[in-house]
């Protein structure tokens, strides 16, 4: 099992999404640098926030087929 994500890094998430949702991708090391390029925070958060948004877009893919 995996650790539950906070409410904040969801909602970071969910709102990177919006604004460039053509930007990311389902890779992870990606999706880290444009987080990276679209905040200055910390590492954890970024990476936490990167591996949310990959497992989205993962979800999203999976849902077309």
């Amino acid at each position: 099992m995996g650790r539950v994500k906070g409410t904040l890094i969801k909602r970071v998430s969910k709102e990177l999404l919006r604004e460039y949702p053509d930007k990311f991708t389902s890779d992870f090391e990606k999706n880290k640098t444009i987080v990276n390029k679209v905040l200055t925070t910390y590492k954890r958060f970024r990476n936490s926030i990167a591996g949310y948004i990959t497992r989205l877009i993962k979800m999203k893919e999976q849902e077309k087929k």
